[in-house]
């Protein structure tokens, strides 16, 4: 008798967490920041998409997760891993200073700085950065590249295209950005604004990877294999054409 009252207590209790969503354990919360297109933007239907959206979500389906994207400024996304997000992608550069409190998963897409500069100005080169003010956003390696610009200001925006619209006011004397957003706004706002590539003014390559909590190794393990799989069967390449080579 005292074995079954205990298997009926267990039972009680299980569907007990199922009615209170332990169902929802299963899902895979995912943070990003909707403002970086073609990685990230918000879509026709007023819900997140771009390449990085669909990338993990077809990454969710490989590990067995179901995927729910919140929309987050960029410069919480590391803070609120393993708090309020599993993980996060967002055009994410690695970095060794991240590095120390997250842990990433294989790089997925090389990446370089752009310039935006109104169109007809005379920068060309890194020397000519020197003394700017400089907008970029908040987080991002161009924020940190400003840094390094002697005498350079950096003027610092949650979204990335307001720093855009703040060059075409001349409040802000150029725009430091990743290649595919810069080459989305010069679209967007061609012939005011022309993006240049960052190997002119020295910048180096970067990578992009999905941000993790730091000793969760069977995620990274999950998430790795995910995105191998991903470019053997071809799912990879297809989204890079959907959403990047347009």
């Amino acid at each position: 008798m005292k074995k079954l009252l205990v298997c009926l207590l267990a039972i009680t209790m299980s569907v007990g967490l199922l009615a209170c969503g332990g169902s929802n354990s299963e899902d895979l919360i995912v943070g990003t920041n909707a403002e970086f297109p073609p990685f990230e933007y918000i879509g026709d239907n007023g819900e997140p998409d771009g390449f990085d959206i669909a990338l993990i979500k077809a990454i969710g389906e490989k590990i067995g997760r179901n995927v729910v994207i919140e929309n987050l400024e960029f410069s919480s996304l590391v803070a609120s891993i393993g708090t309020k997000i599993d993980v996060a992608i967002a055009g994410m550069t690695v970095t060794e200073e991240r590095k120390l409190t997250v842990d990433f998963s294989d790089p997925y897409y090389e990446a370089v700085q752009y310039v935006i500069i109104p169109d007809g100005s005379s920068i060309s080169a890194m020397a000519d950065l020197e003394g700017l003010t400089i907008g970029v956003q908040l987080g991002t390696t161009g924020d940190f590249i400003v840094e390094d610009i002697a005498g350079a200001t950096a003027s610092q925006y949650q979204k990335a295209v307001d720093a855009v619209n703040d060059l075409v006011n001349g409040r802000v004397d150029c725009v430091i950005i990743d290649r595919n957003p810069a080459l989305v706004f010069a679209d967007k706002f061609a012939g005011q604004v022309v993006a240049l590539p960052g190997s002119q003014f020295g910048f180096d390559a970067e990578f992009y990877a999905i941000a993790m909590p730091k000793g969760d190794t069977e995620l990274a393990n999950k998430i790795n294999q995910a995105l191998k799989d991903l470019k053997t069967d071809g799912t990879f390449d297809k989204l890079v054409s959907q959403y990047i080579e347009e």
